[in-house]
């Protein structure tokens, strides 16, 4: 008799996943032009110190380098290149002062804030883990200078890469100074025909959560565009002003496709062409020309035809609805124009990749507390232990710690398995390059093929690791440290061991901690934009529902990457804990269902009355309370009384979610 086969465990199956994307092939060619040259000028004029300082600064810029806008670029790129220029600074001036063993408190409290920051959002934790990489760098490479030369070489590097990112361009990008914004747009619908092509099927949720990150991407672009005109005090142009209009179509096509895909019927192939049509014509610069005829079978079909007709009609109009206005807006009276720069700056860019207050998002918050003192520890674990040891060259082992604890990059064993992997073959890759005798010069281009390798290397961990290890030796045999490859290999070993024995602490490895918090907002987020679906008026305008509809989403996206880095963590304690993923989905559900409900609504369905939305409502705040307070346990969660409301049918589904969510999350 055949056993039934076991399913392999999501923590060891986890580290031989491999991300699907396309080649990045500018991003290649910058990688290319980065760390490989500034280590070869550096070589060829004698100044070997600034030439390993402005490739290492290239480098830790180069793993910013991912697809997106100008713009984005500027901003994933350019915050976390001045934070790592302060953990330079920071960094050097402990070496300068010969700190000795006052620099594990010192690392500690750069840990900690650098652990902090990760609840803030994946821009600033990158900035955090890079400043905190810095530092350590900065305190214990041996490179002549002064503390503020250091971080200035290293400023430059990173401006170098970022000069690049402006000047390489992918030659398949056309469109002008619009044409990332254009693209970005130009996904959303593309999504979107993804999406109503699974329509019925089971590639239904995960096409729909595709669509709301492409929505995000296109959302990000088109916010930091605006923030540069008003930094510039210029006025909109005509085509921005246009492709904000499209946008915002393509935002309310979006919502009348939630409902048909709540619905679960296939769909004619013609509705899914109908959007790509668009994608088209914005790649393009020509009509989307003939969509799919009109259907009233339901109110959704009927509400997705309306919003394909808004579609066209903008997509036909050659002048933009919102008057373009004649001059700037005027600069405060007795304040001069670049004063106003860079606090608008800070604020725009902040907001344009996710800074606004939310939830869980302090970095002073339980959650802060919590990750900051995750990494503080196991930074200064490590230092401690290198210092012991290897006084010398101590700073590679916290330096490889740096690129594992972060809570929100992955799966500590996963991380674990991988760096360890992927450092051995850098090792040895880099003693092979050694043995062709290639003279002085070979180091630098072992570094220039480490920067090529790095932007096709985000699809693994390990093989990100071989691209930094190339990198880092190179720059480590150029300084000096000519047999070091054999210690690194040894210093990884014993840093992945500490971070396995210190980050599955029972109190830092605790994922209702960890994920508790972005569950709680994304529940409450998702409170919110029902409530709002519930209690509005008719004939409200939509701009606020289609708001408070993508800020659920997002929180979502969060709150569901974070639950699947906890579901392939290696914890011993799982079952004490609540079902993250399906609670997730569930809430997820209630938004898709909430959307469906907002388009019957509009098409005149019986709204439900003020006590039947408060249960539903307060159900849902419930419930996040009793997640946000761990010791409320199951008593905090409501009761099974949640009526189902039957003048609108996608209410009953509303309640059907919110009862599953009390059943999984309800766990003590």
């Amino acid at each position: 008799m055949l056993r039934a086969q076991r399913a392999v465990p999501a923590w060891l199956a986890h580290p031989f996943r491999w991300q699907r994307l396309p080649v990045p092939w500018a991003a290649v060619a910058r990688g290319a032009l980065c760390a490989g040259p500034l280590l070869g000028a550096g070589i060829a004029t004698g100044h070997v110190a600034p030439g390993v300082l402005t490739a290492l600064g290239s480098m830790l810029a180069g793993v910013n380098d991912r697809p997106g806008t100008r713009r984005t670029g500027i901003v994933h790129i350019g915050l976390p290149a001045l934070a790592t220029a302060f953990g330079m600074l920071i960094g050097a001036s402990l070496q300068t002062a010969d700190a000795g063993w006052w620099t594990v408190p010192a690392l500690f409290a750069v840990g900690f804030v650098s652990g902090a920051g990760s609840v803030a959002g994946p821009v600033r934790s990158n900035a955090g883990m890079q400043m905190l990489a810095a530092a350590i760098l900065g305190a214990g490479m041996p490179l002549p200078g002064a503390p503020w030369e250091k971080a200035l070489f290293v400023l430059a590097g990173c401006l170098w890469l970022l000069l690049l990112r402006l000047v390489v361009r992918s030659p398949r990008r056309t469109g002008g100074a619009l044409g990332g914004e254009r693209a970005a747009v130009a996904t959303v619908f593309d999504a979107l025909a993804d999406a109503l092509g699974a329509a019925g099927g089971p590639g239904a949720e995960p096409a729909r959560r595709r669509l709301t990150a492409a929505l995000d991407r296109a959302d990000e672009a088109l916010r930091l565009r605006r923030l540069t005109s008003r930094l510039l005090c210029r006025p909109a142009r005509t085509d921005e002003l246009l492709l904000t209009e499209r946008f915002a179509a393509a935002t309310a096509l979006c919502e009348a496709s939630v409902a048909l895909l709540w619905e679960a019927r296939p769909l004619p192939s013609r509705v899914a062409e109908s959007p790509r049509r668009f994608a088209d014509a914005l790649r393009t610069g020509r009509s989307p020309g003939r969509l799919s005829a009109p259907e009233t079978s339901t109110a959704a079909r009927g509400a997705f035809d309306q919003a394909l007709l808004d579609a066209a009609v903008a997509f036909a109009r050659r002048e933009p609805l919102a008057p373009v206005p004649e001059q700037p807006a005027p600069v405060p009276v007795g304040r001069p124009v670049w004063m106003t720069v860079p606090q608008s700056l800070l604020s725009g860019a902040l907001g344009a990749v996710g800074g606004r207050t939310r939830r869980g998002r302090s970095l002073f918050g339980p959650a802060g507390r919590d990750y900051g003192l995750r990494v503080a520890v196991c930074i200064a674990a490590s230092a401690a232990v290198a210092l012991l040891l290897r006084p010398e060259h101590w700073y590679w082992l916290p330096a490889t710690t740096t690129f594992l604890v972060k809570p929100d990059l992955g799966p500590l064993f996963s991380r674990t398995v991988n760096r360890f992997a992927g450092t051995v073959a850098g090792v040895l890759l880099f003693a092979g390059a050694g043995l062709v005798p290639t003279g002085v010069w070979w180091p630098a281009v072992v570094a220039g093929v480490g920067g090529a390798l790095l932007p096709f290397a985000t699809r693994h961990f390990a093989l990100q690791t071989v691209a930094i290890t190339l990198m880092v030796l190179s720059f480590v045999y150029v300084s000096g440290a000519h047999e070091a490859a054999a210690e690194r290999v040894v210093d990884t070993s014993i840093a992945c061991g500490i971070v396995l024995v210190v980050g599955h602490l029972p109190r830092l490895a605790d994922p209702r901690r960890r994920v508790g918090h972005r569950v709680t907002s994304a529940l409450h987020s998702t409170e919110e934009f029902l409530r709002h679906v519930l209690e509005s008026e008719p004939g409200t305008d939509p701009t606020r529902r289609l708001a408070l509809r993508r800020a659920a989403y997002r929180a979502l996206g969060e709150a569901r990457a974070a639950a699947e880095t906890a579901a392939a963590e290696l914890l011993a304690a799982r079952d004490r804990n609540p079902d993250w993923l399906t609670v997730v989905t569930a809430a997820e559900r209630i938004v898709d269902a909430a959307t469906a409900c907002a388009v019957r609504l509009d098409h005149g369905a019986h709204r439900p009355s003020v006590a039947e939305a408060e249960r539903l409502c307060q159900a849902l705040s419930a419930m996040a309370d009793a997640l946000e307070d761990p010791r409320r346990g199951s008593a905090g969660l409501p009761g099974p009384d949640l009526l189902p409301v039957p003048d609108c049918a996608t209410l009953t589904d509303v309640a059907t979610e919110v009862e599953r969510i009390r059943g999984y999350a309800g766990a003590p």
